[in-house]
């Protein structure tokens, strides 16, 4: 069972989604720092890029947006010469500088990329999206049996065709929760749909680029429309204001949501409860202990995320094989959790403790995508490569909770080491050595850090004395607190 808690206060909004106990999700939404996906703007393009097959977008964020010829909506196209051609035309024939352009954002920037677009647009509503530029109706792959599916199918061609429903037009995916929603609940979310869809395109008529024209729901609102299923047994905010505003959001939008809505009362703050702040910490920091000694140790760089298995202290099998397999397949549970909990995507490789039976490979590999079945993000998963590493990818749509929450160090300037003081010094004395070739002054007086300068000092002062005569001039020392204990300054007096 599912507990959803949340935490407001008017700068920030956090969620913690709780399944038997353990945290399994966070969600972080700041109120200068608010995601982009879903937005509508109206566009103007700045560039196009026919190696690329792309185009940059100004829509008036401080770096141009980035849409692919896949995004881009076939209806913006010239007219097709010759039958039978498939393939989309090259993206220099679709689009051209200075052409607005109706957008939306399908991923937030992340780190140095700008947000991704696409002009096919998509609304969300609590049991539909809609698709003004499409008539096609699809149905939520997660939705059971053929014939259920063209129920839904024929109900929806009947609903979405009524006169009350609007004259918009446009197609409709259903969602999951639609499944046994009623014709009343489903009229209710196309008239709702098209209503906001026909506001966007007024608005977008007079609109310069740059204008949002839609922006979609806050993390609260969101909770109750896409994160609440039928597991949620509550859903716990701490403030009466944002607890009122989503009871009579729920009630228009999501009235099966608005009976497990709950306002907090505790003195105790309400992620105290479950210690999700404690959590927080745990899953900013490299090593996830598990509880039979082993842990993993999980390093998330530009190009892709590591997660490395070690059995640590865990002796407990009756012998090596079974040892290496308890702790991988214990591993499985948390790295799926990790995956969840710190919002990490992309490019993803496992590397298991080395397993020497296959059954043992199959097993651990079976009970890894059973774990990652519950992850509500698209997941695939590749075998065991011949290194013996498992190779995965996971939809990232935004920042992970590091990224989020966490900024390089600015003593290591995010390398995550620095140089030891003997290594400074080394770099003081060369660079001593190569300034007095090209300058006569009086005396060199060096500035470091104290643990450089103790070294110079003592353990190094030989090399440094001896520097001191082959140069022919004084060197003097001066210790002061530095930003980091790589720096250091050569002053010439």
């Amino acid at each position: 069972m599912q507990d959803i808690l949340i935490n407001w206060t008017p700068q920030e909004t956090r969620v913690a989604i709780v399944e038997n106990g353990a945290v399994q999700e966070l969600h972080l939404e700041r109120a200068l720092e608010r995601g982009l996906v879903g937005n509508i703007y109206a566009g103007r393009v700045a560039r196009v890029l026919p190696g690329m097959q792309s185009a940059f977008i100004d829509i008036g964020l401080e770096r141009a947006a980035f849409l692919h010829v896949a995004d881009l909506h076939l209806a913006n196209a010239p007219a097709r010469n010759g039958a039978g051609d498939a393939a989309p035309p090259p993206i220099e024939r679709l689009v051209f500088e200075g052409q607005p352009l109706t957008v939306q954002v399908i991923k937030d920037a992340i780190g140095t990329k700008g947000a991704r677009l696409s002009s096919q647009i998509s609304i969300a509503g609590r049991l539909l999206v809609f698709l003004p530029q499409d008539d096609h109706i699809g149905i939520s792959q997660k939705i059971g049996s053929p014939e259920l599916r063209e129920q839904l199918r024929a109900r929806m061609a009947v609903l979405a065709a009524a006169p009350e429903a609007g004259t918009v037009g446009g197609g409709f995916i259903l969602r999951t929760n639609a499944e046994d929603a009623t014709d009343a609940e489903l009229a209710d979310d196309i008239r709702y749909l098209r209503r906001t869809w026909a506001a966007v395109r007024e608005r977008s008529q007079a609109a310069p680029p740059g204008t949002l024209l839609h922006q979609d729901l806050s993390l609260a609102e969101r909770v109750l429309r896409d994160l609440t299923n039928d597991t949620t047994q509550s859903i716990r905010i701490d403030s009466k204001m944002q607890y009122e505003t989503l009871r009579a959001f729920g009630e228009t939008f999501t009235p099966g949501a608005v009976k497990k809505l709950d306002h907090y009362r505790g003195e105790r703050p309400i992620f105290d409860l479950y210690g999700i702040d404690e959590e927080i910490t745990r899953a900013l920091a490299r090593r996830v202990d598990l509880k039979s000694g082993g842990y993993l140790v999980i390093d998330q760089t530009e190009a892709l995320t590591t997660v490395d298995v070690n059995t640590g202290g865990y002796v407990g099998a009756r012998n090596f094989d079974d040892t290496v397999f308890k702790t991988n397949l214990e591993a499985t549970q948390a790295i799926a959790r990790q995956l969840r909990l710190r919002n990490l995507g992309g490019i993803i490789i496992l590397d298991f403790i080395d397993m020497a039976r296959e059954d043992h490979r199959v097993a651990v590999l079976a009970e890894l995508r059973r774990q990652l079945a519950r992850d509500r993000t698209k997941i695939t998963v590749s075998g065991f490569t011949q290194l013996g590493l498992v190779e995965m990818t996971r939809k990232r749509t935004r920042e992970s909770l590091a990224h989020m929450l966490c900024e390089p160090c600015p003593t290591c300037e995010g390398k995550g080491q620095v140089k030891t003081p003997r290594s400074v010094c080394y770099d003081i004395l060369r660079e001593i050595l190569r300034e007095a070739r090209q300058f006569n002054p009086k005396e060199f007086r060096v500035v470091a850090s104290a643990a450089v300068v103790e070294m110079l000092l003592d353990e190094e002062g030989l090399h440094l004395a001896a520097l001191s005569e082959f140069i022919g001039k004084p060197i003097s020392l001066r210790a002061e607190p530095t930003g980091s204990p790589e720096r250091y300054d050569i002053v010439l007096l």
